[in-house]
């Protein structure tokens, strides 16, 4: 059986309050979009893992598509699997790449031998892998609370816009990045933003890692700046990570001529393709 978990998007990213338990409540949407990595999985004498692709910095445990393979396991009595995880999505980068492949992983061991679990209770297997993990059930704009897990389905076209991805080759920390922000509430939600026209995102749609993250990491400022410049309508960072992206009514001609070498590029015509 062979999957292919998608990133995301992060449409405005407000951190609003920091809980008792240490987190951070926030309100964001996030939007699939089809960058994708490859995950395969199969019945197997004994269970094995490999990866292939972008190299994984985490052990084999800590993989989130091994982890959701444990986490049924240990209540449905399954047999052992090989699994193949070939990474695509850039890590570290705000794209829940490993996040997207834990919940595909949830689905496919559910498919392979026929677990009965309703999406609500994927939803809540998945929270238990992690905040992103219970988008990638649904697949579909969603606004986000909580620490990302309370979703609510949101209206949002962006059928008319090209995506364009850029990513430095280094990644933010993600409690750094936390650490540097002052949780606020806002009177305006994301989710209200978000129905404004595109081209009125510009000053409103607010990702609240940037401001701090331009100054610890000019470089990733500089990449919004010239996603701007070649014709963006709308730009920002995804997430806490390093990854920016563009949203262009025309892609401009040879994207990656604009960036070094070292950065990941990728493009999307139309972005709705998901």
């Amino acid at each position: 059986m062979v999957r292919f978990p998608n990133a995301k998007i992060n449409l405005g990213l407000l951190v609003t309050e920091r809980r008792e338990d240490g987190f951070h409540n926030l309100e964001t949407v996030f939007y699939p979009v089809p960058l994708c990595d490859i995950l395969e999985v199969i019945r197997s004498d004994r269970f094995s893992f490999r990866s292939t692709g972008a190299p994984l910095e985490s052990t084999e445990e800590q993989n989130l598509a091994v982890r959701a393979y444990r986490l049924l396991k240990e209540q449905f009595d399954l047999p052992p699997v090989s699994i193949w995880l070939h990474k695509v999505i850039p890590l570290g980068a705000g794209l829940g790449g490993g996040s997207s492949d834990g919940a595909f992983m949830l689905k496919m061991i559910c498919d392979l031998f026929g677990l009965s679990l309703d999406r609500e209770e994927l939803e809540a297997q998945a929270a238990l892998l992690g905040a992103d993990c219970p988008f990638f059930i649904g697949n579909e704009p969603s606004f986000a609370t909580g620490t990302g897990n309370i979703l609510q389905p949101v209206k949002v076209d962006l059928s008319d816009y090209r995506l364009a991805l850029v990513k430095p080759p280094f990644h933010v920390n993600t409690g750094m990045a936390y650490n540097a922000i002052t949780p606020r509430k806002r009177e305006i939600s994301v989710r209200d933003i978000v129905k404004q026209p595109v081209d009125d995102w510009k000053e409103s749609l607010i990702n609240d890692f940037e401001s701090p993250l331009f100054n610890m990491f000019p470089e990733i400022g500089k990449i919004k700046e010239e996603l701007y410049r070649l014709g963006a309508v709308y730009s920002s960072m995804s997430g806490s990570g390093s990854a920016l992206y563009g949203l262009f009514r025309e892609l401009p001609p040879h994207l990656r001529d604009h960036f070094p070498a070292s950065y990941f590029i990728y493009s999307s015509d139309p972005v709705s393709s998901w």
